[in-house]
């Protein structure tokens, strides 16, 4: 055949043949199915059919004339030019020669699954596409559940048609590719049965801060097209790849999402190939694809990444699109091809933005795309047939990012939009883009007015925040190549385990402080015991609330240790091999009784701050079962995912006998000092630490200088009144006095001495003073960093310590 080649005859450096996405498919047909990763067959028409198409049919001068003028900044014009183009196009008859070939390719495809007309899709494939730097994510058109003959001329003709959409145009120019240089090849492959199950997409590296040792799964019911057309907010995966290749429990994330409708067959007479029904709500509330389905799909993503690095000579992540068929049950790869942003980015260099402080109304809240900060007035388009409307400039809110939106999206500050998920075709293109963009607000079109001013805020982690008004923000830009290695560590302080890919890049040896009551208020939601007492079987306040939440789970303490082990799980893989000092919960009452089904079991203090708090609250009868619950997510994260590198701290011990009884409860879960490296600090942040040092440290392996509360206890300053706040200062003689001493303590018992409290990250005076003494490590927030880092490493050199 002239201008047909079938998967087994194409290989990846078929590109100016076949186009990206057929020479990728060649490729793991031939390469990878060996290996146990399953391809759907089917064959290419190639590039030389589609110029054959324009020469026979004498249209390519018209298709010239049509784009000789077209400003893709105009998107009035550029919508007329294409949707004459496409018509022409669609118009031309198929040649003979070329229709006979691409039937008896059909018929040959259809036999060999023991069908008449094999059910098919057929997908654009064009020849400048899926490259390392540009994606071409769905610029051209797809069509689902094509059967027969007839049928299937007219859906190759719409693709062929296709190469000249508003979108593919404008993104070729403002890529500088010709439109005539550039080819369209169709694949035609046997489709999964995926209506029946689930499919979804899935990157080799994480898609918003380059992190390369996790895949990010999404996954949704029915059809694929949902998740990457961005129709739904689909559930979510990330997987830690080198605790998956030694085979442990290597999910570090799931996050259900809503997946309120779903893509299946449509009915032969509706004159349709594919429809949308809704998603039943019992099917919403539960993952749509199991935690062994998920370690299946990273190990094909491990095994497609590692061969295209092998082709490429150099590392290169993965965009790849599955599908499971709910027939056989077998999870099948439907496409490949480069991931296009954060492989082509500096990694020695980091823009971040900074918004303002200050209280921001929220106006609402989505799925935060890139990182960045934009803001302007609101323009709201429902359909094209108003996109006349638009102006550089303008936040684009619209219902769905579909890529037909690429055009305005490239002149937008910001888009903002209802529906879709992180891994959607639209999604992709505002990375490379690189506009700020928040997804999936459900009520952004109804909420947000034409003419308001807003500002939108992508950068507090996988929630972006769209806020009323123009708030100033201002830009850094971060040089990460610092490899000197200092004395004293320089460890991180870290709440929000979203933000700890991109926080594991700064130049730390750690975390000094991860923060637990910022996971279980953020991924459980849910007071401890009230979850304790549903899975005891009583009655609880709110309990059809609760039940909704861990609805997705065998049961609310496989919700507990599942979430919380995953929030540990995430900051443990971004930092790993590093250490990760992992602070057991340190709520006060007045913090618990803000949680669901709190009502009950907090009691009424009148200052929570020395009240019913750590230590005191592990040992005691009322919380301590829950509190077992916690560390035994701790254990899990340690044994089952194999990520030993977190090392745990105690806070609020007020007498040693204290400190004993939890460090009993943890022996009694498994949790023992010195097995697998497991090393148990104390918080120091009660003069009683100070004092009685030497009975602590014959407890602890080490001690974090709290320095905020240590301030308060010794200096008798609520830190929750503004009333004697001019008191509060850590620089004091007298806690400079208490600093020395602890650790000049603990340098004598050999024990670790850090420092996790906010002194140095606000006072450098502070920072030099520890170093001066020998502190083994300054935890820091983010933001402080780099520059005390070159505070320390000044101080370092000059010896004067």
């Amino acid at each position: 055949m002239s201008y047909i080649k079938f998967f087994k005859q194409i290989r990846n450096t078929d590109v100016a043949i076949v186009g990206g996405k057929n020479a990728s498919l060649g490729e793991m047909y031939q390469k990878l199915t060996p290996l146990g990763v399953n391809v759907p067959n089917g064959f290419a028409i190639t590039a030389k059919a589609y110029f054959y198409l324009l020469e026979a049919g004498g249209i390519k001068d018209k298709i010239k004339e049509l784009l000789s003028d077209v400003d893709s900044i105009d998107i009035g014009v550029l919508e007329s030019r294409s949707r004459q183009i496409r018509d022409l196009i669609f118009s031309t008859p198929l040649p003979n020669d070329l229709q006979d070939e691409i039937l008896r390719a059909y018929e040959r495809l259809s036999l060999e699954y023991g069908k008449e007309a094999l059910d098919v899709a057929v997908r654009s494939s064009a020849t400048a596409e899926d490259l390392p730097d540009a994606s071409f994510a769905g610029q051209q058109d797809t069509f689902l559940n094509v059967v027969g003959a007839s049928s299937l001329i007219h859906y190759v003709k719409l693709c062929f048609a296709s190469l000249f959409t508003a979108r593919a145009i404008s993104y070729r120019q403002s890529r500088n590719f010709s439109h005539f240089d550039v080819g369209l090849s169709i694949c035609i492959q046997k489709m999964v049965r995926s209506d029946k199950a689930s499919s979804g997409v899935m990157f080799s590296i994480d898609t918003e801060s380059g992190f390369e040792d996790v895949v990010l799964i999404t996954s949704s019911w029915g059809l694929g097209e949902n998740v990457v057309g961005g129709m739904v907010n689909p559930d979510e995966f990330y997987v830690y790849k080198p605790k998956l290749k030694e085979n442990k429990r290597a999910i570090i994330k799931r996050s259900l999402g809503k997946k309120a409708v779903k893509m299946i067959y449509a009915n032969p007479s509706s004159g349709r190939t594919t429809v949308n029904v809704d998603t039943p709500p019992s099917k919403q509330r539960v993952f749509s694809i199991s935690d062994e389905e998920v370690i299946e799909l990273a190990k094909y993503a491990l095994l497609i990444e590692e061969h295209y690095s092998k082709e490429a000579h150099k590392y290169q992540p993965m965009d790849i699109e599955w599908a499971k068929d709910g027939f056989d049950g077998k999870i099948y790869i439907v496409q490949a091809r480069p991931e296009t942003v954060q492989s082509q980015k500096d990694n020695l260099q980091e823009v971040r933005y900074h918004l303002q402080k200050g209280e921001h109304k929220v106006l609402t809240k989505g799925i935060a795309i890139g990182t960045k900060i934009g803001s302007g007035k609101v323009r709201v388009i429902n359909s094209l047939a108003e996109i006349n409307a638009f102006r550089a400039g303008d936040v684009l809110v619209t219902d769905i990012t579909d890529p037909d939106w690429e055009p305005a999206m490239k002149i937008a500050s910001a888009v903002v939009t209802n529906r879709g998920g992180k891994t959607c075709h639209a999604a992709i293109v505002a990375r490379e883009i690189g506009v700020p963009t928040v997804v999936g607000c459900h009520n952004a079109t109804e909420v947000l007015k034409s003419d308001m001013e807003v500002t939108i805020d992508c950068t507090v982690g996988d929630t972006g925040y769209v806020y009323e008004g123009l708030i100033p923000f201002s830009k850094e830009v971060i040089n990460l190549d610092s490899t000197k290695e200092l004395k004293t560590k320089i460890y991180l302080n870290i709440g929000n385990p979203t933000r700890a890919f991109s926080f594991s890049q700064l130049p730390v040896d750690g975390v000094g402080l991860a923060r637990m009551e910022f996971i279980i208020n953020n991924y459980i939601k849910v007071h401890p015991l009230a979850l304790k007492e549903l899975y005891y079987g009583n009655e609880v306040d709110e309990k059809e609330k609760i039940l909704k939440i861990i609805s997705a789970y065998k049961d609310a303490k496989d919700f507990f240790i599942k979430r919380i082990s995953e929030g540990v799980g995430m900051i443990a893989a971004a930092f790993y091999p590093r250490p990760v000092i992992v602070r057991t919960s340190d709520f006060k009452s007045n913090e618990y009784k803000k949680m669901i089904g709190a009502k009950g079991f907090e009691p009424d203090e009148e200052n929570p701050m020395i009240g019913f708090r750590g230590a005191s609250r592990y040992y005691s009868d009322v919380y301590k079962e829950a509190y077992k619950w916690e560390l035994e997510a701790l254990k899990y994260v340690r044994e089952e995912m194999g990520l030993d590198n977190i090392k745990l701290m105690i806070p609020f011990v007020r007498t040693p006998q204290e400190g004993q009884k939890v460090i009993d409860i943890m022996q009694s879960v498994g949790l023992k000092q010195g097995v697998n490296g497991l090393e148990v600090y104390a918080m120091c942040e009660i003069p009683s630490n100070v004092v009685l040092v030497s009975e602590y440290l014959k407890i602890f392996d080490g001690y974090s200088i709290g320095s905020n509360d240590l301030t308060q206890l010794t200096l008798g300053v609520d830190r929750d009144s503004d009333l004697v706040s001019d008191i509060f200062d850590e620089r004091h003689p007298v806690m400079k006095a208490q600093f020395k001493s602890v650790i000049n303590s603990c340098k004598e018992a050999g024990k670790y001495v850090g420092i996790c409290g906010q002194a140095p990250s606000d006072y450098p005076e502070i920072a030099e003073y520890l170093v001066k003494m020998g502190i083994d490590s300054i935890s820091l927030n983010a933001d402080s960093v780099l520059k005390v880092r070159e505070l320390v490493s000044k101080i370092e050199d000059k010896g004067d310590l």
